[in-house]
């Protein structure tokens, strides 16, 4: 019974997405984004249960990349569609056909079994949906750049720092406390529109502090 514990959770994540589907197609944007953070967690809940419960599956593998498909693939690529103007809406679904080929390349890749290479999914996703929160209007110009810039990054070869702590030694997980604290500082007076910043921060924090993390 355990052992589909962790494919029940994952599933949680892509029903969430199709809910925060629907109401990003019906313009409630901050409602989706909402949404999207509870699948967020359920992503987050079902690594860690599959961690306690030793119940590592390959469908389970599998579900998660076609449930974060929709969650953090197709998602983000909606909300830049109902955000740009008509005449540059499909722009973003290139988010979309990035983060497809993000997903696979990390699906047979070894290298990533502790930090990533490339800007995950989530992350990339955590970016677009905070945009609404924004208490300025985004540029449609800017909005397209970002967009390609974003897609690039999924795919990159840059190395970026996950939050998996091997101990609680300060000096080996210093990026990921500063990450922790300056998030804290941000959401306390920025709330959910913190969050590019945050995003923007950790891509920062990798860069400088790669040979702490990078073997």
């Amino acid at each position: 019974m355990k052992k589909h514990i962790p494919n029940f959770i994952t599933c949680l994540n892509l029903f969430t997405g199709c809910v925060a589907t629907v109401y990003a197609f019906n313009g409630e944007l901050e409602t989706a984004a909402y949404l999207v953070l509870l699948a967020a967690a359920f992503d987050f809940m079902d690594g860690l249960a599959a961690r306690v419960l030793k119940a590592y599956s390959e469908i389970g593998k599998q579900l998660d990349s076609l449930a974060d498909m929709v969650s953090f693939g197709f998602i983000p690529g909606l909300f830049v569609f109902k955000m740009l103007p008509t005449e540059y809406a499909y722009v973003g679904f290139i988010i979309t056909v990035f983060s497809a080929i993000r997903l696979a390349k990390f699906n047979i890749d070894t290298r990533q079994s502790e930090n990533f290479i490339g800007l995950a999914t989530p992350a990339n996703t955590l970016f677009f949906i905070s945009l609404p929160f924004l208490p300025m209007a985004i540029n449609p110009i800017l909005l397209v750049v970002l967009s390609i810039g974003f897609s690039l990054l999924l795919i990159s070869e840059i190395p970026l720092f996950s939050l998996k702590f091997k101990s609680m030694d300060f000096n080996m997980n210093i990026h990921r406390y500063l990450l922790i604290i300056l998030s804290l500082i941000l959401i306390i007076f920025f709330k959910f529109a913190a969050v590019p910043m945050i995003i923007v921060i950790y891509i920062l924090l990798s860069i400088i502090f790669k040979k702490k993390f990078i073997a």
